[in-house]
């Protein structure tokens, strides 16, 4: 066990000039398509309308592309739900994908409950994060994962080592980030029917558009 454990710096270290080296030769990589044209205005019988998101926050954020609507039945009253995706046409030191497990609790949401879901999409299934949040009396279930280079990704570390490989091997570090927020206005299992539907829907439009 001890001879293992020596190894384990060196390995780290490697993987590390590894990257440095996949950074300076990587290749930004452009979307094939819009993604405001890939993911229409109408799901499932809820109306797209666009926000916006702040020039300081995308400015932090360092995202290339980035998509974010409120969707609604039309009833003023009742609560929209959100989606958002935010494309990195490349990954570099001070330009990566911010994962929203650390900005979630923020503006004084915390979170219940942590898990995943699995999102059927035609013969495969995905993996997802689940998170349950609360801010007073609200509560709101959220649905977030990592999509690009060929994956739909949900672990932190597995994202991390695979954007290390591939910065090494492929020169590619390309990925989107993808969220799902919908109010609990009723049963927490009802929000989730709603957010897996919508993730249902939104993985195979994103494959048209990512690289």
């Amino acid at each position: 066990m001890k001879r293992v454990l020596q190894w384990v710096p060196a390995r780290i270290l490697g993987v590390g000039a590894l990257f440095t080296v996949g950074i300076s030769t990587q290749r930004p990589m452009r979307l094939r398509a819009p993604l405001d044209s890939v993911i229409p205005m109408e799901i499932d019988g809820f109306s797209g309308r666009a926000a916006s998101v702040s020039a300081a926050e995308i400015a932090v954020a360092g995202v290339t592309s980035y998509l974010y609507r409120t969707y609604g039945t039309g009833d003023a009253n009742a609560p929209a739900w959100t989606l958002y995706v935010g494309y990195y046409d490349s990954q570099t030191q001070g330009k990566t994908i911010h994962s929203p497990k650390n900005c979630l609790p923020g503006s004084g949401w915390e979170a219940l409950q942590s898990s995943t879901a699995a999102i059927p999409v035609g013969d495969s299934s995905y993996t997802v994060n689940r998170y349950l949040l609360r801010n007073g009396a609200q509560q709101a279930l959220v649905l977030y994962w990592y999509q690009g280079r060929g994956r739909v990704a949900w672990n932190e570390y597995r994202v991390k080592w695979d954007l290390l490989r591939d910065a090494a091997l492929r020169q590619r570090t390309e990925e989107a980030l993808v969220r799902v927020v919908v109010p609990v206005t009723g049963s927490p299992d009802s929000a989730l029917t709603v957010a897996v539907q919508m993730a249902k829907d939104v993985i195979p439009r994103l494959w048209t558009a990512l690289p």
